[in-house]
Parts: structure tokens; C-alpha cells; sequence
């Protein structure tokens, strides 16, 4: 089996999610996990861990695509949001998105110059 490296967020979801609905069908962990490794072509291992995570906290939401998206930054600014992403332990793009979030939620995306 080819080793592939961890699932992307929508896969991950999509597989939780499925082990979710094979769960709520009153399915077996050992029965739910056959499923997921064949439709999913996973080790019965890392089935039985979705299983067991869809069992704990039911399905989850998958993320939204995402794109690339370069700006210029003061020196400074990034040196601030590097540092507060690592003390946080979330991503620069986590915090960043969470930011601009809530920044465009105050009605306020059209600041001066515009």
C-alpha cells in the first residue's frame, strides 16, 4: 500500500462524515470500518479511528476551499502575527482568515481610499 500522508481537511471530513452515517445506521465498529476501507482504500487501522472519532462527536463540517492569496506586509506586522500563530499553536492562514473575518463583519471593508 502506497503511503500517502494525512488526509486533507475535506477528505477528513468526508470520511468522518461517512463513518458518522454508517454509526447512526446502528453498524459495528468492526462492520463501519470494513466500509470505510473499501470505499476509501484506508488501512483498517485508520478506519477504526474514524469510527471511533464519528462514534465520540458525530459528523463534522467540511472546510470551504481556499485559495492562495499574497499581500505585502510590514516587517513588523508579520513578525507579530508569526508570533501570535505560534503561541495560539494555530496557523498563520488560521489567524489571519479569523481576523479578516471579523474585521469585514464590522462593516468596515471600506476603509479610506476607497
Amino acid at each position: 500500500m502506497a503511503v500517502r500522508g494525512r488526509a486533507s481537511g475535506g477528505e477528513y471530513a468526508e470520511r468522518i462524515n461517512a463513518a458518522a452515517d454508517l454509526v447512526r445506521t446502528g453498524r459495528s465498529v468492526t462492520e463501519a470500518a470494513a466500509v470505510l476501507v473499501a470505499r476509501f482504500g484506508i488501512s483498517d487501522r485508520q478506519a477504526r479511528r474514524y469510527v471511533e472519532r464519528a462514534a465520540e462527536s458525530g459528523p463534522v463540517e467540511a472546510p470551504g476551499l481556499t485559495t492562495v492569496f499574497t499581500v505585502k506586509l510590514p516587517v513588523e506586522l508579520v513578525t507579530r502575527v508569526r508570533a501570535q500563530a505560534a503561541t495560539s499553536g494555530r496557523t498563520i492562514s488560521a489567524l489571519v482568515a479569523q481576523a479578516l473575518e471579523e474585521y469585514l463583519a464590522r462593516g468596515r471593508g471600506d476603509g479610506p481610499g476607497r
